[in-house]
């Protein structure tokens, strides 16, 4: 495949994006071909280790393909999306629990079903380039493929803000909140890969000191504002504030979907202390199985990728958004529930 180039190099098995162009965007196959080989690799005693990276140097992986999903949903096919949201979250599960240290190597963007591939294994390297983002409530989703969980559990309400504005995180703010272990110089990065196929041993990566992020200072703000328990409680919260901050972030969050973002902030609450992976992927797929049909997934792909006029008609108006819709989109789904 050429998206994709999967092999065995020393102690280390290799998975490399090679969609540099399409800044790496994880397509269906894509996922299917990794998780296959941390298959294989589980029970190979000569691989010892796994290292992910990525050609290119604007993006790891700037999120999921989601050409596909947007022309099969608008036919009223919603099965394929169905079928790739299941299939990439097994995968990010088994990424998460896998026995053996994987490496991954974060340049560049690593945004949504990037963030699935990048961030969820043992020793997640971030360096001067590195920009880490959910921005999935933009396009009508909300913060998935693993990600909602390592949001729920950022310090303070921190996860609560970066997935309902989409905020890019530099090497330390994504450090802060949980997306990466360690900021290494991206001019080391090939020596250390060559360490890791040669040796099969993670000894030789050391942390170096990332450039001062905006996360830390910007934290009791944050909190303050982001505690919230609904949407209405977090317009509220910003709308009586007139600093610049709350201004700015009144207006991100208006942009978004307010389904996605009031269902986001429950998500937070429901998952906040939770570290079974399994479970927040249960919670994202109860959202993303209903997002075609109910929810504002074609839409949001429409304003930002297909029409681009950026001006979505999403279905609520954050203000009177019912409680109802939200407890829709969350609600078990029976047999149709995310199995592993």
């Amino acid at each position: 495949m050429t998206d994709i180039n999967i092999r065995i190099e020393g102690r280390a098995g290799r998975i490399t994006l090679t969609r540099p162009k399409a800044l790496n965007a994880v397509t269906y196959d894509m996922c299917t071909a990794i998780e296959t080989a941390l298959d294989q690799w589980r029970a190979d005693d000569t691989v010892a280790l796994v290292v992910i990276d990525a050609e290119g140097d604007k993006a790891f992986s700037a999120g999921g393909d989601i050409a596909d999903l947007y022309a099969t949903g608008k036919a009223g096919d919603f099965a394929y999306g169905r079928t790739f949201w299941r299939d990439e979250y097994r995968m990010n599960a088994k990424i998460h629990e896998y026995a053996k240290p994987i490496v991954s190597f974060l340049q560049g963007f690593t945004m949504g079903g990037g963030m699935g591939v990048g961030c969820h294994g043992s020793h997640r390297i971030v360096g001067e380039t590195s920009q880490i983002a959910m921005p999935e409530v933009g396009i009508g989703l909300v913060p998935d493929v693993g990600g909602s969980m390592i949001l729920a559990n950022a310090p303070g309400h921190l996860g609560t803000y970066a997935g309902v504005t989409g905020a890019r995180m530099g090497a330390a703010d994504a450090i802060l909140v949980g997306f990466a272990d360690m900021f290494i110089s991206q001019e080391k990065w090939p020596g250390l890969i060559e360490r890791l196929t040669t040796s099969g041993d993670t000894a030789c990566l050391v942390a170096g000191d990332a450039p001062e992020g905006s996360f830390a200072a910007l934290q009791p703000a944050i909190d303050a504002h982001f505690a919230a328990p609904t949407l209405p409680g977090l317009l509220a919260n910003l709308r009586r504030d007139p600093g610049e901050f709350a201004q700015k972030t009144l207006k991100t969050v208006l942009r978004n979907s307010p389904l996605s973002v009031a269902v986001t902030i429950q998500m937070m609450a429901r998952l906040r202390g939770v570290t079974d992976i399994r479970a927040a992927l249960d919670l994202e797929y109860r959202y993303t199985y209903r997002a075609m049909e109910h929810g504002d997934f074609i839409e949001g792909i429409r304003a930002a990728i297909i029409d681009k006029d950026r001006s979505p008609q999403w279905k609520h108006d954050p203000d009177t958004l019912p409680q109802e819709a939200i407890d829709t989109m969350l609600a078990p789904l029976g047999d149709q529930a995310l199995t592993f």
